[in-house]
């Protein structure tokens, strides 16, 4: 008998598949092997009638599997979503498997974030919940999506809300929920506490060296206002920053170092106030008659 009107297409595709696996496993040509698995989806060709028929979405399928590998050997892991969507329009429409590798892709990269609202998509589309691997899926998101961002009402609001459950895979998930937040709360207190121990030291720190900046200073107002007349001609500004400067020099502070930004950024405004309380009471001298 005849073939079906959609054979020749996933025929083709098959065929290209095959040559974009070998360029991915045995040649490693992984720039090809993409060009094969475009070239492979663009002959099943955008029809809604072939989405509905079992080989052309398992062909597909299969295409983006080996894209999404041929573009995460070439660190193109971020044209991935993107890449993967100008073929199924929507996250509704992924395939599981291909979601799946989506969020295994980008957590494994520490990009979790990039499939938060396509999981959620494809997660909340009432045709993808009667799938055999909506539960599998529901989980992997919770895992690698939702609870290293630290949306922990969310997971719990989808585990709850998921009919595929029973009471014991329920309460499993529900306590590796519980389990994440406590830790997530530990991280946040334990990081609060490190700087709270820290800007103690800091301030004690900065009070010694605002003290000996001003000393110098102090020494310096004094100076200037026993000069005689030409001294007032030379650049107060500039020989008030170069002793600013060797001041930085003197106590060795490393400009590079982080600890050192709010000393730095503390002691410019020292300076500016200093600078300004130098040059209030100096007028220049009267010219003796």
């Amino acid at each position: 008998g005849e073939p079906p009107a959609w054979a020749p297409g996933p025929a083709q595709a098959a065929a290209l598949l095959e040559e974009a696996a070998d360029l991915l496993v045995l040649h490693r040509d992984f720039a090809a092997a993409v060009e094969r698995c475009e070239a492979g989806c663009d002959s099943l060709g955008p029809g809604p009638g072939h989405e509905r028929c079992e080989r052309f979405a398992e062909v597909k399928c299969s295409l983006c599997v080996v894209g999404i590998q041929a573009l995460a050997e070439m660190n193109r892991w971020r044209e991935v979503l993107s890449w993967v969507l100008q073929y199924y329009h929507v996250p509704e429409h992924l395939p599981p498997k291909v979601l799946e590798l989506c969020i295994l892709l980008y957590s494994k990269v520490r990009e979790p974030q990039v499939m938060l609202e396509v999981g959620s998509s494809w997660l909340r589309a009432q045709a993808n919940q009667s799938l055999p691997e909506f539960g599998s899926l529901l989980e992997l998101y919770v895992a690698r999506v939702l609870l290293p961002l630290g949306r922990f009402e969310g997971a719990e609001e989808l585990v709850r809300g998921c009919a595929a459950f029973d009471g014991e895979r329920l309460e499993a998930l529900l306590g590796t929920i519980c389990d994440s937040r406590c830790r997530w709360t530990q991280r946040e207190e334990a990081s609060s506490a490190a700087e709270e121990q820290q800007d103690p030291a800091t301030e004690n720190v900065l009070g010694v060296l605002s003290q000996k900046l001003l000393t110098m200073l102090t020494l310096l107002r004094r100076a200037l206002r026993s000069m005689s007349n030409h001294f007032y001609l030379l650049p107060y500004k500039k020989m008030l920053l170069a002793t600013f400067l060797l001041y930085l020099v003197v106590v060795r502070l490393d400009p590079a170092s982080p600890t050192s930004l709010p000393f730095i950024y503390k002691l410019v405004q020292l300076f500016r106030q200093a600078w300004a309380a130098v040059l209030s009471p100096i007028h220049r001298p009267p010219i003796p008659d």
